[in-house]
């Protein structure tokens, strides 16, 4: 670590399991139980190897200055990531099903808190993260604000998002999203709270008509309600057969492309980069 957390925040305490805790704890827009349905998945699934890739080689290309908070990093598989790829990693999560996931992954320090609740000091982080966050948090400008204070003037934020409104299905409502994005709206978000855009791009560029077909228009004709679309939409990323290979060739293909700093048109999600300005 290049900061020591006390000094970080100072509203944590660390108990005996290991984790840091925030003294207070808030609710947040995610369902009950869904780190215990991505922990089943994680390590098999397509989309979290190649989320973890891609998130990986734009790290790389833009190194942090120091340590980065993964901000909401429920059980830890990117924070795990980064560390493994050489990017010293804490992670910061409010669900305790997740911080003892990412803890038990080797993940340290942890700390179970929001980040509102944690007492963290202005400019005092070199880089942080938003993996798949930015979305469940309703007053989204008031979120990128704490973020951007929190960070050291030229500190560096990176982040993944849900892409394309037209593809919100039962999904979305599941999983507690707000909204979805596009590059150009994403970017607008980041400049108006403080950000310079360093790099953008989609990513999972297969899978817009698959997301389409079965999952949003089946939303629409009622076929798919948000109560079924958590086993389901497990059932489908923790699948493997002969398709999910043929996605495996074409992500590897999509991943070379984004660590040689080349822009995806389209995809299923956003990945950017972005400077505190």
């Amino acid at each position: 670590m290049t900061f020591d957390l006390l000094d970080l925040a100072s509203d944590l305490e660390r108990r005996e399991d290991g984790i840091w805790f925030a003294r207070q704890q808030s609710a947040v827009s995610y369902p009950e139980h869904g780190h215990a349905t991505c922990l089943q998945i994680e390590d098999q699934s397509f989309w979290f190897r190649h989320r973890n890739r891609c998130i990986a080689s734009v790290a790389h290309r833009f190194t942090p200055n120091g340590t980065l908070l993964d901000i909401g990093g429920g059980n830890g598989y990117v924070a795990k990531g980064l560390n493994d790829a050489g990017i010293a990693c804490a992670l910061l999560e409010p669900g305790v099903d997740g911080a003892l996931a990412a803890h038990a992954r080797g993940v340290d320090p942890v700390i179970c808190a929001r980040l509102e609740d944690i007492g963290a000091a202005a400019g005092s982080v070199d880089a942080a993260g938003m993996f798949d966050v930015l979305e469940h948090i309703e007053d989204e400008a008031g979120a990128l604000q704490q973020v951007h204070a929190l960070l050291k003037p030229g500190g560096r934020l990176f982040l993944t998002v849900p892409a394309y409104a037209f593809l919100h299905s039962a999904d979305d409502v599941m999983a507690g999203h707000f909204r979805r994005y596009t590059v150009r709206s994403l970017e607008r978000a980041l400049t108006a709270n403080g950000f310079r855009l360093e790099y953008a791009t989609y990513i999972f560029a297969p899978l817009p008509p698959i997301v389409l077909l079965f999952r949003t228009i089946p939303t629409l004709l009622r076929l798919r309600r948000p109560e079924d679309a958590e086993e389901q939409s497990a059932e489908e990323l923790g699948r493997q057969g002969i398709t999910t290979r043929i996605v495996d060739r074409i992500l590897d293909s999509e991943a070379r492309r984004v660590e040689a700093g080349r822009i995806i048109p389209f995809g299923t999600s956003c990945l950017a980069v972005c400077t505190k300005d």
